[in-house]
């Protein structure tokens, strides 16, 4: 009875090492935020995420990077995927990193743009990545923490599909300023686009944009624009959430070549300018 008196009350609350405790913090909610490496500055953290895989949502967070990295700005790319990391391939990067005594260094692509990926890491870069929600969750957070990114603008950060541990993990340890939510042309848009943006509120991240990946085909003779996935149904999303529609990209085999052949640092898409825009206001 004695323990229970004693806790009653903040101001004679004896344990003031238990995390958590609201009298650690003026009675406020403990901070879940992880501790930038202290030896880098980062303005601003965007995440590019989606509801559902395989809408090239790690194009589009790539892509962005580029466009903001043309701009002048300082860019890095956190690879979140940890079980699927494909940013280095695309830059055509390969480990494995080094570090020193400020943190573990990342990869620097051809533009310049920095990049921290699970793939830097390992000695097999095609071995699975067999690992637990709790664990993909902590490399994530050391990709923030120990990794010496310098002096960024923005740090885009590539996360796994769905609603899972990494995507959560990341909005709750990182200081996100906003994201953009990636789908592609199907009937199914409206509620995968729903779960992301229900996720973001619970965590209240702002949602900058939906981005359309593979929109159309532009027919090489006559320029006319196929749509290959069907009717596109992401203005009627963009619609009825409130959330704007910044960027519908085409299916370009040149994209696609770009990727694959480790030369993603010389794509420019001129489709992104929406999207630009949001992440300078973010």
């Amino acid at each position: 009875m004695a323990d229970n008196k004693e806790c009653s009350s903040a101001s004679s609350c004896t344990k003031e090492s238990c995390e958590g405790c609201p009298s650690k913090n003026g009675n406020a909610p403990q901070s879940m935020l992880e501790e930038l490496n202290q030896y880098s500055s980062v303005k601003k953290v965007i995440g590019v995420v989606s509801g559902k895989g395989g809408v090239g949502k790690s194009f589009v967070t790539a892509a962005l990077a580029n466009a903001m990295c043309k701009k002048g700005y300082k860019v890095g790319i956190l690879d979140g995927d940890i079980t699927g990391p494909s940013i280095p391939k695309m830059y055509g990067l390969h480990g494995p990193a080094v570090g020193n005594e400020q943190g573990i260094l990342p990869a620097v692509a051809q533009n310049g743009i920095k990049v921290m990926s699970l793939n830097l890491l390992v000695d097999d870069e095609e071995a699975p990545v067999v690992w637990r929600g709790p664990i993909l969750a902590g490399t994530v957070k050391q990709f923030w923490s120990d990794v010496y990114w310098g002096e960024l603008d923005y740090l885009f950060v590539d996360m796994p599909p769905g609603t899972g541990d990494v995507p959560l993990t990341v909005f709750q340890s990182l200081p996100v300023n906003g994201i953009f939510i990636v789908t592609s042309p199907q009937e199914l848009v409206q509620l995968i686009v729903k779960k992301a943006i229900n996720m973001a509120d619970m965590m209240d991240i702002p949602v900058l944009g939906l981005v359309e990946n593979y929109s159309f085909l532009k027919c090489p003779d006559c320029g006319r624009e196929i749509q290959v996935f069907g009717e596109s149904h992401v203005d009627d999303a963009a619609e009825e959430t409130g959330i704007p529609v910044v960027g519908k990209l085409p299916l370009d085999p040149e994209y696609a070549a770009l990727a694959d052949g480790g030369k993603f640092h010389l794509l420019d898409t001129p489709y992104l300018e929406e999207a630009q825009s949001a992440v300078e206001n973010a």
